[in-house]
């Protein structure tokens, strides 16, 4: 007859760790908690042995072993590690939230027994009563003498406790699920949620179906091999098929050596890539990865893998999974792992972390800011050295992991530090470039300079020597500006005239670049951004004499009013140059502060109000003093065809600068009909 105890003896200094624990968001996860304490009690047996505390069986191998039953609507978990006595059952079962591993660990800590002990909060076997109306213990201690015991509770706060039969040195826990979770005594629900939890512990788990045995007739010379034969029925006479009795042998669920624990040097490429479609899932094969090997000054290992990132048609979002003592935690915490880094997919296992994490102590704890802070470190060093020494390589990833590295220099200002100069921009030339690379002042070739400024030349070169040393170191604190360009088509024309003026100029056409380039700026003192309509430097207009500017200047004047009345737009400013290439006729311009302004406006959903940059206002209109059209306009400044020709020349600047609008397009198109016309009839 049962032993009738006492209460559950519950410290009342206990009962708010209890509490916290025990609000598991995932009924699923005392799978977890069950074979952790299994893996717990094998390691503690083999520390004893190693001390010369105890001495292992012969042919001694350590498993836990998880025996679903249907029938029984019972789960059973059964490890072969140090077992209890009924003085432990009493002081680590019956006292709640006094954790035995703990106190393994304070009384070998001076002889080396505290490595790889999971369980650190003696709630994990508690967390059984989530979803067993009663639970069982049967355990053996390996002590000399010991008697088995037999303890059961049906999650009140009574038990019973007597002696067992239990008679092999190790723990056996059998659950006797209520009616609500009953699926998790099916043997393919079990399989995913020990998948899910245990893949890679350190113990070997074996799951397996109670009395899953059947009857199967094979030929006499035929041998069965994949499973265990239970008996074997003998055929009444010679030749007829024999008949056996078989149990499926029980299935390894985890592996105990996964490739994080093993050293970098010891790792193949196929070993990362094997590892990395085991876990994910994912076909595509990564660009490339890191191993995370650190022992101090805390302890933290893993593989971080950059996956190849299709930016239109995928989500961006990766998996980092995080495990202590390969254990699984949860899946991207990111106050453990940095924001940046959830794009990419890999594993973290780090032994100094609580198993039943709590996100709001995580954010709270400066321990776990070391250990974002040194995942960044790592990253960035990873980064920088393969810009440094495998440049090449570094290229041919570089548009598939930028946005990665933009978001993370956006976010982590330290990342954003270190990666600061192993950046990399492509040039007109599809050429990449690092941000101090960009800033390399390269000489303009003037050898192909229209014949017709010969005529100003001198003007222009006494000028140049009346310049004062003030204003030579003035131009010399000018900010060094990069200019970029974020649509190639929209705007090839100042494309062609960068090539022309032998002038760069870097792509930069995601939305990221934007807030990236603004970001690179303020860490960077004396570096602007621009992008190429945003002004005409000197290289893209011809050499004119003091006179001819000011003749200009007049012309400007002149033109700023005909254009306002013609587009019947006070906004636009018409300014006049004499550029190199003569067969550009109009240009717009448009300043960078404008544009940010626009794209920031834009951002935060303010796109329907009368921003800077509409029509017109903001904009500048280059007219090309040497064209045709615009001579045209100068003499005709009341002609017939005036206002269509400025109509015409606005819509061809606006063309290059940015789309028209539905209706402008169509009036562009009739008109541009209208003025073939006219030429048809000369």
């Amino acid at each position: 007859m049962a032993e009738k105890h006492g209460s559950l003896s519950i410290n009342s200094e206990n009962i708010f760790p209890i509490i916290k624990k025990w609000l598991y968001s995932d009924h699923d996860i005392f799978y977890r908690e069950l074979i952790s304490n299994g893996c717990d009690a094998i390691t503690k047996l083999k520390k004893l042995d190693m001390m010369g505390e105890y001495a292992l069986p012969d042919g001694y191998k350590a498993r836990i072993d998880v025996i679903v039953d249907p029938a029984e609507k019972t789960l059973k978990f059964i490890d072969n590690g140090i077992g209890m006595t009924a003085d432990e059952v009493e002081e680590y079962i019956n006292q709640i939230a006094f954790s035995g591993a703990t106190d393994f660990i304070e009384k070998y800590k001076d002889k080396g027994g505290d490595d790889q002990i999971i369980g650190h909060f003696g709630l994990g076997f508690y967390s059984a009563f989530m979803v067993a109306d009663e639970v069982h213990i049967d355990t053996l201690s390996y002590k000399d003498g010991a008697k088995a015991v037999h303890w059961e509770c049906d999650g009140g706060t009574e038990f019973s406790m007597t002696e067992g039969s239990w008679d092999k040195v190790g723990t056996q826990i059998t659950l006797f699920l209520n009616e609500d979770v009953l699926k998790f005594c099916n043997e393919y629900e079990a399989r995913e949620v020990i998948k899910k939890y245990c893949s890679f512990m350190p113990t070997e788990i074996y799951l397996s179906k109670a009395n899953d045995d059947s009857t199967q007739t094979i030929k006499q010379d035929e041998k069965l091999e994949s499973d265990e034969i239970v008996e074997t029925i003998v055929p009444e006479k010679d030749g007829d098929p024999i008949k056996l009795k078989i149990k499926k042998r029980p299935e390894l669920l985890n592996d105990t050596n996964p490739l994080w624990t093993r050293h970098p040097n010891e790792c193949t490429k196929d070993d990362y890539l094997d590892f990395y479609r085991k876990v994910f899932m994912d076909y595509k094969e990564p660009l490339f990865w890191i191993h995370l090997n650190m022992d101090y000054p805390f302890n933290l290992k893993g593989i971080l893998y950059f996956p190849k990132i299709n930016m239109e048609y995928e989500s961006i979002e990766g998996t980092i999974k995080l495990y202590n003592n390969q254990v699984f935690i949860a899946d991207n915490i990111k106050e453990v792992i940095p924001e940046f880094l959830m794009l990419l997919k890999g594993v973290i296992d780090c032994p100094d972390l609580p198993l039943n994490v709590s996100r709001s102590a995580l954010q709270n704890d400066g321990f776990v800011k070391k250990i974002s802070e040194y995942i960044t470190k790592k990253v960035a060093d990873k980064l920088a050295g393969m810009c440094k020494t495998e440049k090449e390589e570094y290229e041919k990833y570089w548009e598939d992991i930028s946005p990665f590295i933009k978001f993370g220099c956006l976010k982590d200002d330290k990342f954003c530090e270190k990666m600061n100069d192993y950046i990399l921009f492509k040039d007109l030339d599809g050429k990449y470039m690092t941000l101090p690379e960009c800033l390399e002042t390269k000489p303009i070739d003037t050898e192909d300079e229209e014949k017709d400024d010969a005529a100003d030349v001198s003007d222009s070169v006494e000028e140049a020597e009346a310049q004062s040393e003030e204003e030579a170191e003035a131009e010399e604190k000018k900010d060094k500006i990069i200019y970029y360009v974020t649509d190639e088509q929209q705007q090839s024309q100042y494309i062609n005239m960068f090539k022309q003026a032998k002038k760069n100029a870097v792509i930069l056409t995601h939305n990221i670049d934007q807030p990236f380039v603004s970001q690179l700026e303020s860490k960077n003192e004396g570096i602007k951004f621009m992008r190429i309509d945003a002004d005409l430097t000197d290289e893209f207009l011809g050499k004119t004499s003091k006179k001819a500017r000011e003749e200009m200047d007049a012309q400007a004047t002149d033109l700023d009013k005909i254009f306002k009345k013609a587009l019947k737009n006070e906004k636009i400013t018409v300014k006049v140059e004499k550029l190199k290439n003569k067969k550009i006729s109009s240009m717009i311009t448009l300043s960078e502060e404008t544009r940010r302004m626009q794209d920031m406006m834009k951002m935060y959903g303010m796109g329907g109000m009368n921003m800077p940059g509409m029509d017109g206002e903001g904009e500048t209109l280059v007219l090309n003093a040497g064209h045709p059209l615009v001579k045209y306009i100068l003499d005709n400044k009341e002609g017939e065809n005036t206002k269509l020709i400025c109509e015409q020349l606005y819509d061809l600047a606006k063309l290059q600068h940015a789309p028209l609008s539905p209706e402008a397009m169509t009036r562009f198109i009739q008109r541009s009909n209208d003025i073939m016309c006219l030429v048809s009839e000369k």
